[in-house]
């Protein structure tokens, strides 16, 4: 299905759900909550980087875990790649994701200027 990895539409910057599959798409972290996140925050970086935003102009972030007791691995990725920011943030457990091996998935939105 075609869709964009992020979209700007004037100041704001929307980054679709990402997971942590590689441009040659191979999952990273498989059975780690911890690594799956950090590689999903780079590639969160990486979009807003694309589109002329950063780290810093996240205001809102989205967090897809699978397994429930997973959600400080997160949160604790969460924490490093916005430390000093703090968006606001909702944590949801839902039943799966597209790859069984996928444990997370993030979705961010950033105001520029």
């Amino acid at each position: 299905m075609p869709y964009s990895r992020a979209i700007r539409k004037g100041d704001v910057i929307h980054v679709a759900g990402t997971t942590a599959v590689d441009e040659n798409g191979t999952l990273i972290g498989k059975g780690d909550i911890g690594k799956q996140s950090a590689f999903i925050f780079q590639k969160i970086k990486n979009a807003l980087e694309q589109l002329g935003g950063k780290m810093e102009d996240v205001v809102r972030t989205r967090v897809y875990i699978v397994q429930g007791a997973d959600w400080q691995a997160a949160a604790e990725e969460h924490g490093k790649a916005f430390k000093g920011i703090e968006p606001t943030e909702t944590l949801l457990m839902i039943s799966g994701l597209v790859n069984p091996d996928m444990l997370v998935e993030i979705e961010a939105e950033a105001i520029v200027g």
